[in-house]
């Protein structure tokens, strides 16, 4: 990008690009939640970012990167003193929250001053970025939609679904950075976390106190210390210590079925039969087959605790007493968990689950194909639609022309290319221009467009690699959003 403005052709006064999510042929996602920008305007391209220290400090650094001079120093200045450092562009987006099929333009960027057309695709390397926070608001939602379509399945209703995924992934990330983009993008689905920097982001980008909530929980370290013989004695403290609210305690130090049966089972029996529900006893496994494991878990419960019918006929285990599964959970697995549940008579509501990696790291660019691409340009006051349409791999096609995104006449979003789009129909909406912030959504507002329509429910997609995904180059997948 450092170099690009040496590139172009002469006498180019406009850059117009879009990010998408291509289609996918086989792809298990066939719409994405945007989600993320807001926070990256705010953080780095809102105001006078350009000043004469950076300017200075980078021209410094591309001599000595590429030991030649190409950084376009006049150009960044010029910026400075025409802009007082603000960015001469437009950026048009898709209102946060919205759900949108694949191979729909997200948000489009174009320079706003011909003399900095090189500048729209100077910001595209940071924009891309976009990858991470709109990928983990899609991954969350999708979880969404299976817990939902099996709570409502075994217990006639969704109540209290935004509870039952926990955020465990704060660790498994590479930077504070992608903690707190991925911990708030997880928060457009659920209220239930343990990653502290998707709250603050949450609440100093976009508006929210406390985006989600938690419980006391042990971890093997506060378990263990207290030795394998005192294993009883470390999960009493936890009762005693937290007697009026929730309390999860990790269960698999030694023996996980031996801690049921034997410690919460018989020992502990009466002191988790006091609690109740407001202050529940949560047992957590941590290893062994997910599936497995909280079958043989279940059933140890209910022989020592019983259980009930309800009113769709699946059992429950008494109401101060729940599961969290935490361990090896991602879309495949929580499926099988949940089905088989179902299959031996449990309903969903006694287990809460717990996810890390799946949610927050075992994802890339690729998972959702983000693309940000050039599609219209300005060349000697004419205007002309550019696109690439690469041989080898025809899916990599980009889009031609200044775009819209907005509803056809059978209520389906569609992408329309080529500047035939009317702009009073248009649902993409300008959130910034020449440096100024001109849309500011709050979480409350982007969780309202990310809610689950009762589609989402009934027939959430598989994710066994099964699933088939619509063709590539298409550009309307459905409507309901």
């Amino acid at each position: 990008m450092i170099t690009h403005y040496k590139q172009y052709p002469p006498n180019v006064s406009k850059i117009y690009s879009y990010f998408e999510c291509r289609c996918k042929k086989g792809s298990p996602f066939n719409e994405v939640v945007f989600f993320g920008l807001q926070y990256l305007l705010k953080k780095y391209l809102t105001g006078a970012v350009v000043t004469e220290e950076k300017i200075q400090q980078a021209k410094v650094f591309y001599q000595m990167h590429f030991r030649q001079t190409v950084f376009d120093e006049d150009g960044w200045r010029k910026i400075l003193e025409k802009y007082d450092g603000r960015l001469p562009i437009r950026i048009k987006a898709v209102p946060e929250g919205r759900v949108v099929p694949r191979g729909n333009v997200l948000f489009t960027v174009e320079n706003t001053d011909p003399e900095f057309f090189w500048l729209t695709n100077y910001v595209e390397t940071m924009l891309v970025q976009m990858w991470y926070p709109i990928t983990v608001a899609t991954v969350s939602r999708e979880f969404k939609k299976i817990l939902a379509k099996h709570l409502r399945a075994s217990s006639g209703s969704i109540e209290g679904l935004d509870t039952r995924l926990h955020d465990f992934g704060y660790r498994g990330v590479s930077s504070q950075e992608s903690a707190a983009l991925g911990g708030a993008a997880h928060l457009v689905n659920f209220c239930s976390t343990d990653t502290v920097a998707g709250l603050l982001m949450a609440q100093r980008y976009y508006s929210c106190p406390m985006a989600g909530f938690s419980i006391p929980a042990a971890e093997h370290s506060t378990i263990i210390s207290w030795g394998r013989s005192r294993e009883k004695e470390a999960f009493e403290q936890m009762l005693e210590q937290f007697p009026t609210s929730p309390v999860s305690v990790v269960s698999d130090s030694y023996d996980i079925f031996k801690a049921c049966k034997h410690i919460w089972g018989d020992k502990l029996k009466d002191r988790v039969m006091e609690r109740s529900e407001d202050s529940c006893l949560v047992i957590r496994p941590d290893s062994g087959d997910p599936t497995e494991t909280l079958l043989q878990v279940i059933q140890i419960l209910e022989e020592c605790f019983g259980s009930s019918v309800n009113s769709m006929g699946y059992k429950l285990l008494p109401s101060y007493l729940r599961i969290i599964q935490g361990d090896g959970i991602d879309l495949g697995s929580i499926e099988q968990i949940l089905q088989k549940l179902r299959d031996e008579g449990w309903s969903s509501e006694n287990v809460f689950f717990g996810c890390g990696s799946a949610l927050l790291q075992k994802i890339n660019r690729d998972t959702l194909n983000c693309a940000f691409k050039c599609s219209y340009v300005e060349n000697n006051g004419q205007g002309m639609d550019v696109y690439k349409l690469p041989m080898t791999d025809p899916s990599k096609g980009s889009k031609k022309g200044q775009l819209t995104l907005s509803r056809n006449s059978d209520g389906l979003l569609e992408t329309l290319e080529k500047g035939v789009g009317k702009p009073e129909e248009d649902l993409l909406v300008k959130v910034f221009e020449n440096g100024s912030l001109l849309q500011d959504y709050s979480l409350e507002e982007i969780r309202r467009k990310a809610q689950l329509t009762e589609e989402d429910e009934v027939a959430p997609p598989r994710h066994n690699g099964e699933h088939k995904g619509s063709g590539g180059g298409l550009h309307i997948l459905n409507g309901q959003h």
